[in-house]
């Protein structure tokens, strides 16, 4: 597989999807990208590719802080404020789980953003 091809048409593809996006429908893409890079990371640590491992939990974290700092806190009350504390404490297992090279913390945090994903499509949902 032509990794380079398959890289151009996932950007394509996103910048396509993003484009078009609501709120809601970006907080999901960038969450199924989160998703799909913790599972990279995952596969890094299993394989011992270290240097990987730190590149792909390092975007984890990165993606993590945007969801984070695109928070409406004047008008999200407590819902908003325990979101940012989720993504925070996600956030900081994946730090950790990059250190102990523990890849139960990246399943933790997998479950929890899972989570919160189905909470998004519920609001999507509701707003379609």
């Amino acid at each position: 597989m032509n990794h380079e091809a398959y890289s151009s048409y996932h950007s394509v593809n996103l910048d396509a999807q993003t484009a078009r996006a609501s709120p809601v429908e970006l907080v999901l893409v960038l969450t199924d990208g989160l998703l799909e890079e913790l599972a990279r990371a995952r596969g890094h640590i299993v394989g011992k590719r270290y240097e990987q491992k730190a590149v792909s939990l390092n975007k984890c974290i990165e993606i993590i802080n945007g969801l984070s700092s695109s928070l409406d806190f004047e008008h999200g009350g407590e819902v908003v404020a325990n979101l940012a504390r989720l993504y925070d404490y996600c956030a900081e297992r994946l730090f950790r789980a990059g250190i102990d090279l523990d890849t139960g913390k990246i399943d933790h945090v997998q479950e929890l953003l899972t989570t919160i994903r189905q909470g998004w499509q519920g609001v999507q949902a509701k707003n379609a």
